[in-house]
């Protein structure tokens, strides 16, 4: 699977302005790192970061498991409001 539209899927099914979710990935100087990018409504950001960082860290689990599945890079991910 995209790592790419797994992150998306994951983010959209927990915030509630799905408008405002984008997910991008961006090229690192470690070709055995990705770098993805999500962007959500600012009042959302409490909701993918979680208590004490748990969700986030749940989605940074499930991508990373993911990509050593398919492609072994090392996943970041970063978060920020719109």
């Amino acid at each position: 699977m995209d790592l790419i539209k797994l992150t998306e899927d994951i983010v959209l099914s927990i915030v509630e302005d799905k408008n405002m979710v984008a997910v991008k990935e961006f090229e690192t100087e470690n070709e055995k790192e990705i770098l993805i990018q999500i962007l959500v409504a600012e009042k959302d950001m409490a909701q993918v970061i979680g208590k004490n960082g748990r969700t986030i860290n749940a989605i940074k689990t499930i991508v990373q498991a993911s990509s050593f599945t398919k492609d072994n890079k090392q996943v970041k991910i970063n978060i920020d409001s719109i």
